[in-house]
């Protein structure tokens, strides 16, 4: 077993500084919420104080705006002066009066209706120039601030294809954004969300000018030719192969402004689950990158998953923070991540500031696949979810009816920590979907506290052989098989518990236009097929509507490339679709990384139509992170249930919640507009089966 204690760092150009601080510096100000998360540190921290412990139960409701798209709204929103920006469900960019909600302007009733979600948008100016930068689909737009129209300057006509930065095997691939860009001075830097299969794109890390929309530098995370990193792949050609790609950032960024150095954390390799055609330890995905902000040139990194097979991206930004050791204040930056452990480490070295021990893992039993042996798991803190490894047959749900049923799958699996995926049926915990998310981490970024909300359901993972054509296959059932089924199922019944709705009678809800489009484009979180050839995807239309279409028995894998696939996105739940696992299926926790010790841990959310009233509450999924202030508040929403809530940050204790007019599965944002202090957050529900919605809230003291 090794422990990681320092970190070989590269040289660092223009950048000279230590990790240590020797003397007081100034205090940031905290006021403002101009900037995705509250600030290129993304700590959501707030010093504003007309809101305090004591009055945070008088809390009312200040204004709602109706954004006249209803469903799943991930955004946060940021507030410049008294104007606040946003995105809606269906990807509209709109300005609004921060103090009383009234519209000022609506961008994109224009365009093409998009079908993905959006986590909010970006701000730049000089002088007199002022820009709002978001994404719809692959295009990200420069709309003038203050009237909402296109800066006809930028790119062509006020937007950029993000395929720019992309080389031209990729031209024609799946790409888009979810999340805000990062602002260094006159750039971008642009997380991009890929496929996760066979053919995606590579990750380029992109940043673009703001003013011209050019391209200014490309940092490739699966490495080049005599790049650094490029002996960690032993396909050779993993950088402009037709199978391998993704090890992308789609969670968003963090910038020391101070320094120059922008942090980027990144997900899987595809395809997801088999790595058998990308064996290695596949740098630079699943990497905390540190790169010059200006330049694109790599400063240090830390890989976290080596040749992740079980979709272990790295969720959130991580968070700039100072933390102290012997008596010594240290600029650290902390990472969380699906497993439930968190990292922390010298911003400027790279070096663990907690042991991290490379732990030896079972070996995979599939053919051509080459678990890597070891994985680094830090000595401290411990996880802040439940692990597989620590499961018992006494874990399962007391609510659940069919207790032997799941007692017995709990008995047989594999419980040991990253158990490959294989052929026989396995839980994943924490989930596919992890115990850190998007919505990230709140911190106390001078006290070295972060704050972290985390999903304690698990999932199934279990990997099958790949069919071979039978004769009378169509051509529209192949590339079914070769796209759809890990989502859909090969029944086309999809798993609505899950989230994934069944397909079959779609012709009865859709039209073959509306359906070409989802194909095409994705919807939430969904990606989209646009490279599918026009040919096959008529065949697949044909096949989901029931029509015929000409047989096809050519090869012998369906027309995909690989020996073995996903069976599906499935969460271990009970006969009720309810999760199968005792409560809590939600927490909350703070963690002092100065001592890596657990200050609190409470359950956050509730499941009320599950247990008796006298129960405890449940907890719940969670999606969306929290606002963290100075004089001892956190907010948050994220939870099924529909509430927002307010904690004493110190203990736990609930202060106040409030019924939201829909389940909000986003971050609040917190700014003040003439002397009051208001806390804002989108509701749009309709994820997990909630209530769909299409209001953005802000709540204020009378």
């Amino acid at each position: 077993m090794k422990t990681f204690r320092f970190f070989l760092l590269l040289p660092l150009g223009l950048f000279f500084f230590g990790c240590e601080l020797s003397e007081e510096q100034p205090k940031k100000d905290y006021t403002t919420w101009s900037s995705y998360l509250g600030g290129p540190d993304r700590n959501h921290y707030s010093t504003l104080s007309q809101i305090n412990k004591e009055n945070v139960k008088n809390l009312k409701l200040a204004w709602s705006y109706s954004t006249r798209d209803s469903g799943q709204m991930q955004m946060n929103p940021i507030v410049v002066d008294t104007i606040m920006y946003g995105v809606t469900a269906a990807l509209r960019a709109v300005a609004i009066h921060a103090g009383t909600g009234k519209e000022l302007w609506r961008f994109g009733d224009s365009l093409r209706l998009n079908l993905s979600t959006s986590r909010g948008v970006s701000y730049w100016s000089k002088d007199d120039d002022k820009r709002i930068l978001y994404t719809a689909g692959p295009n990200l737009y420069a709309i003038n601030a203050l009237t909402g129209k296109p800066i006809s300057t930028f790119g062509d006509n006020g937007k950029i294809d993000l395929h720019t930065g992309m080389p031209n095997s990729a031209k024609n691939k799946f790409l888009i954004s979810n999340t805000p860009g990062t602002i260094y001075k006159d750039l971008i830097i642009m997380p991009i969300r890929l496929g996760e299969d066979v053919g995606s794109a590579p990750g380029n890390v992109m940043a673009f000018n703001v003013i011209t929309g050019d391209v200014e530098w490309v940092f490739h995370t699966i490495p080049h030719p005599n790049e650094q990193g490029y002996d960690t792949w032993k396909n050779k050609n993993a950088y402009k192969s037709d199978i391998v790609g993704a090890a992308n950032n789609w969670s968003g960024m963090t910038l020391d402004e101070e320094t120059g150095i922008i942090y980027i954390p990144t997900g899987s390799a595809s395809p997801d689950f088999y790595g058998g055609k990308r064996n290695g330890s596949n740098l630079f995905a699943n990497t905390l990158l540190a790169l010059n902000a200006k330049t694109g040139e790599r400063i240090w990194h830390f890989q976290l998953v080596h040749h992740d097979i079980w979709d272990r991206d790295l969720p959130a930004p991580p968070n700039l923070i100072t933390v102290k050791r012997d008596g010594k204040k240290i600029k650290a930056v902390a990472q969380v991540t699906k497993q439930g452990y968190v990292y922390v480490f010298d911003r400027a070295t790279g070096e663990p500031l907690f042991d991290i021990e490379e732990v030896p893992v079972p070996a995979s039993t599939l053919n051509g696949e080459e678990a890597w042996p070891t994985q680094p798991i830090p000595v401290k803190p411990k996880p802040f979810a439940r692990l597989a490894k620590d499961l018992t047959e006494a874990d399962i749900s007391p609510y659940a009816e069919n207790k032997e049923e799941l007692q017995e799958i709990i008995r047989n699996m594999d419980k040991r920590e990253f158990a490959p995926p294989s052929l026989e049926p396995n839980v994943l915990f924490p989930g596919l979907d992890g115990a850190a998310e998007w919505g990230g981490t709140g911190a106390d970024p001078e006290d070295g506290i972060i704050y972290v909300n985390s999903n304690e359901i698990p999932w199934y993972l279990q990997m099958v052989e790949n069919e071979e054509i039978a004769e009378d296959t169509s051509l529209g059932e192949i590339v079914y098989n070769r796209y759809c089924v890990i989502c859909h199922q090969k029944d086309r019944k999809g798993m609505a518990s899950s989230g994934y709705p069944s397909l079959i009678n779609i012709k009865e809800s859709k039209t073959k236009m509306e359906v070409s489009e989802l194909i095409a484009n994705g919807k939430g979180m969904m990606t989209g097929f646009p490279q599918i050839p026009e040919d096959e995807k008529e065949a697949l239309l044909q096949f989901l509507f029931d029509e015929k279409s000409e047989a096809v028995a050519e090869g012998t894998s369906q027309g995909y490339p690989l020996p073995y696939k996903f069976k599906g996105y499935s969460r271990f739940q009970d006969n009720k679709g309810f999760p199968a696992i005792s409560p809590p299926w939600g927490t909350m926790h703070a963690i002092d990384l100065n001592s890596g010790d657990f200050l609190w841990s409470i359950t956050l959310g509730d499941m009320p139509e599950v247990r008796a009233e006298d129960d405890p509450i449940t907890g719940s999924a969670n999606y969306g992170g929290p606002v963290v202030t100075e004089n001892g508040l956190l907010f948050i929403a994220g939870t099924v249930d529909g509430h927002l809530r307010a904690f004493d940050k110190n203990t736990g204790a609930l202060l106040w919640k409030y019924k939201l007019p829909a389940p909000a599965f986003a971050t609040p944002a917190m700014y003040e507009v003439d002397g009051k202090q208001y806390i804002a957050i989108a509701c749009g529900g309709e994820k997990l089966g909630t209530k769909p919605g299409d209001q953005i809230v802000a709540f204020a003291l009378e």
